[in-house]
Parts: C-alpha cells; sequence; structure tokens
C-alpha cells in the first residue's frame, strides 16, 4: 500500500469517524416539545401546500425511470424507463375507476375498502376532510380531523404513491420481461397486493391501524412491499443470461437521485396532510438522512478499498431517503440521523452479499435497497415513534406491545406479499410468458420490444432474425 492510499484511507476513515458520532450523538438530542406543531386549520395554504406536494411525488415516478434507466445496459434503457414511466397512464386510471374505493372506500373485514363507494371518483370532489363534518367521513370513517384539504385532493395525493409503488419493482427483473406481461401483472399487483396494504395501515379501521402499527409515507405500504415483490420477482424469472454489465449512463443515475430527493419532501412532507409543523419536521428529516446516508455510503465504500463512485452516492442518498420515510414526521433530526445511518450500512452490506452470492438476480438491487430499508425503518419507527403517539396518554398501548405490534405487521406483509406477488407473477406467466426469449435478451429489450435505440451503443451487431434461440444459446455454452 503507498503511502497516499494509506493517507486517503485515514481520511475516509475520520470521516466515517465523524458521521458515526455526529449520529450517535444525534440521540441525545430528541426533545420536540413546542417545536412541531399538528394540524393546520388554514384550509387554502393546506390546499396550496398538497397540490404542490401531489405534483412532486408525481415527479419521483420518472426520477426513476432515469434512476433506474442509467444504470442498465444500453440496449435497455428505454424500455427500463418505459417500464416506469407507463405505470403513471395506467394506474391513474385504475385508482380512479377504483383503486381508490378499493384502499380507502368503507371499510370490508378491515382489510379491504368497497370499490363501488368511490367508482369513478363517484363522490370523491371539494367537501372538505376535516372528520366531525365531511361525507368522506361518514361513508369510509377516516379521522382526519387534523387536516382540512378536499377529498378530491387527498384522493390525487394517494393516487402518486399507489404510482411509484409498482415502479419500484421493475428494477428488480430489468433487462429480461416482456413488456406486455409486465403491464399485466402490473395492474393485477395494484389491485390484489398494494390496495389492501394502503388500507391495512392508512384506513383507520384497517387491520394494521387497529393494531396501532404507523406508517408515515410509506415504509409498509410502498417500499417493504415493492422490495418483497421485487425479491419474489427476482426468484420467479431467474437470473440473465449475461449478468456482467456496466450503467449506460450514470449521468441518468445522478439526474433520477435528484429528482427523487427532491420529490420526497412532497412523499413525506405531503404526508402530514396540512401545511403544518409535522410537515416541516417531515422535510428537515428528509434531506438530514439523504445527506447523512449518502456521505455514510460513500465513506463506507472507501473504508473497504473502493473509490468514492457517483453511482454510491446516489445509491446511498436514495437509501436514506427509504430509512426515513415510515418516520419522517415523528423523530427529530437528531434520530433521522442515526436512523439513516444505522440503515445505511446495513442496505450497504445486504448488497455486498448479494452480488457476491449471486443466489438471485435483483438486477438493479431492489429488495436490498427498498425492501430492507424500509423494513428497518418500520422497526426504526417501532423504537422511536413511540413517544410521539403516546404523549402521556395513559391509555396507549405499552412500548412493548407497540413494538411486538409493528414486528407481527412485518412479518405479515412479508408473508402476505410475498406468496401473493409470487402466484401473480406465475399467473401472468400462464397467461403471457413473462420471460423474454434468450436471442431477445442479448438482442436487448429497446430494439426487441419497442423497436426504439438509445444512441449508437445499443447496437449489438445482432440482427434481429440472423440468429434462432438454440444457435445463440449453444454458441454461448461453448464460449
Amino acid at each position: 500500500m503507498t503511502l497516499s492510499t494509506k493517507t486517503m484511507k485515514k481520511r475516509w476513515i475520520i470521516m466515517f469517524a465523524l458521521i458515526t458520532g455526529l449520529s450517535i450523538l444525534g440521540l441525545c438530542f430528541t426533545d420536540r416539545e413546542g417545536k412541531f406543531a399538528f394540524g393546520g386549520d388554514n384550509l387554502y395554504a393546506n390546499m396550496a401546500w398538497m397540490i404542490t406536494a401531489t405534483i412532486f411525488v408525481l415527479m419521483m415516478t420518472p426520477g426513476l425511470s432515469f434512476f433506474y434507466g442509467g444504470m442498465v445496459r444500453a440496449k435497455n434503457v428505454i424500455s427500463t424507463m418505459l417500464q416506469s414511466f407507463i405505470v403513471m397512464g395506467v394506474v391513474s386510471v385504475i385508482w380512479v375507476a377504483f383503486g381508490f374505493g378499493l384502499a380507502f372506500g368503507n371499510d370490508i373485514w378491515h382489510v379491504i375498502g368497497n370499490p363501488v363507494d368511490f367508482f369513478m371518483f363517484d363522490k370523491v370532489g371539494m367537501q372538505n376532510v376535516t372528520a366531525q363534518e365531511s361525507e368522506m367521513a361518514a361513508l369510509t370513517e377516516i379521522d382526519l380531523a387534523t387536516t382540512s384539504i378536499p377529498l378530491v385532493l387527498f384522493a390525487l395525493f394517494q393516487m402518486k404513491f399507489a404510482i411509484i409503488t409498482p415502479s419500484l419493482i421493475t428494477g428488480s427483473f430489468a433487462e429480461r420481461v416482456k413488456f406486455s406481461g409486465y403491464l399485466i401483472f402490473m395492474i393485477l399487483w395494484v389491485i390484489v397486493v398494494y390496495c389492501p396494504l394502503a388500507h391495512c395501515t392508512w384506513h383507520p379501521e384497517g387491520l394494521f391501524a387497529k393494531m396501532h402499527v404507523h406508517d408515515f409515507a410509506g415504509g409498509i405500504v410502498v417500499h417493504a412491499a415493492s422490495g418483497i415483490a421485487a425479491l419474489a420477482g427476482a426468484l420467479f424469472l431467474g437470473r440473465r443470461s449475461s449478468m456482467e454489465s456496466k450503467p449506460a449512463n450514470v449521468p441518468f443515475v445522478l439526474l433520477g437521485a435528484a429528482l427523487l430527493w427532491l420529490g420526497w419532501f412532497g412523499f413525506n412532507g405531503g404526508s402530514s396532510l396540512a401545511a403544518d409543523g409535522i410537515a416541516v419536521s417531515a422535510f428537515l428529516n428528509t434531506n438530514t438522512a439523504a445527506a447523512t446516508a449518502m456521505v455514510t455510503w460513500v465513506a463506507f465504500d472507501a473504508l473497504r478499498g473502493h473509490k468514492p463512485s457517483a453511482m454510491g452516492a446516489a445509491i446511498g442518498a436514495v437509501v436514506g431517503l427509504v430509512a426515513i420515510t415510515p418516520c419522517a414526521g415523528w423523530v427529530s433530526v437528531g434520530q433521522s440521523m442515526f436512523i439513516a445511518f444505522v440503515i445505511t450500512i446495513c442496505c450497504n452490506l445486504a448488497v455486498t452479499w448479494k452480488n457476491s452470492r449471486h443466489t438471485f438476480d435483483d438486477a438493479l438491487d431492489v429488495f436490498p435497497t427498498h425492501g430492507l430499508g424500509g423494513i428497518l425503518g418500520t422497526v426504526m419507527t417501532a423504537i422511536f415513534a413511540y413517544d410521539f403517539f403516546a404523549n402521556g396518554d395513559p391509555d396507549f398501548i405499552d412500548r412493548t406491545t407497540f413494538f411486538r405490534n409493528h414486528i407481527i405487521v412485518l412479518a405479515i406483509v412479508f408473508v402476505y406479499t410475498f406468496v401473493v406477488s409470487y402466484a401473480l407473477y406465475w399467473l401472468t406467466n400462464k397467461m403471457v410468458h413473462m420471460r423474454v426469449s434468450r436471442r431477445t435478451e442479448a438482442i436487448g429489450l429497446d430494439r426487441t420490444q419497442h423497436d426504439e435505440e438509445y444512441g449508437n451503443e445499443a447496437t449489438t451487431g445482432l440482427a434481429e432474425d440472423s440468429i434462432t434461440d438454440d444457435e445463440w444459446w449453444r454458441g454461448m455454452e461453448q464460449s
């Protein structure tokens, strides 16, 4: 080891030690009293903020398309980006037709809403969402007494969450899924997995809500669910013919991460459903967690002998955003640093383990980042958010029960999401063979699925009709 290398490593050790110390020190500063008031009673201020937040959340989906699209090989950039982009259209239609009713309609058995209640957005209008006065409260029993926004705005905000969640799954089976099969699976998954989980978690009569399990902005409903479905998809579809690849466009990855970071302020800040102190708290914690995680990921990589990379910085920032999502409005800024630091180390190690073992081909590390990040973030919520909800209430459940219920729900979500997602892959595969042929995979999905190409580097030198699947595979085996 040269002197310069030793010097550089010492500097990264100092950097890592500094971020470690600050993260631990943050636990000592947890006083929130009087700083972040809950509930904004200014209708127009709330409406203005929630419209802005809704726009921000929608922006995250094209941001994700850049984030994922830059990571794959040049011959699959367009197909990967389109898999995210198309969801904005398909899920929007589903949500207006019956998806909002499934998630937030009148409670049925504490697991699903009545799709008839809001069919084609019937009864979804400008009425106030305040629980004591609104038609929505009488119809769905949703208790949103702390805010005052039109029901249609709440429905639109929730629509953007339903859009980005299935988009996250696509990174696991990138470069090898048939577009038509993906569309069928995505539609079924939103209906059978996302809507029930959203109802159980965010409807006051939902199963998880009744257990006092809390998810501020989607640690369970969005990230854990999509990550677990991604794991099921990677296992069902199998490995790519060739897993050795370089990202097609690292600047795309940075652009996508930047759009996600910006959009996440609406994702988390908007989940307060009001222009209030909780939104400000979520805003602050979101930025702090992303910054902490980015520095932690880069420094931790450097300590293990890797050069600081743009990919590492982008992935680290996104992991921090995932980590803080379940509790963004309910913890202090010091706690947000600690949460981001710990979860980033865990996710980094999980990605390293997955890549070294090659046990399954999660192409863009969806489960080790989003899935594991959402799960661990929910565990951190169970640890650090208790004081926010108990708040001196002698009738509130004890701390041990609060923690245990979150762990039980995580187990339920993992089993349900994995089993049902795997079944949906199987069912879709019976209707439309989801995995593309080896020749199609070799040529690239941009040309074979969409008849488009990303730049000059996308060409593979293979004429689409010049080689059969058997000939291609025999050549691969001989090589």
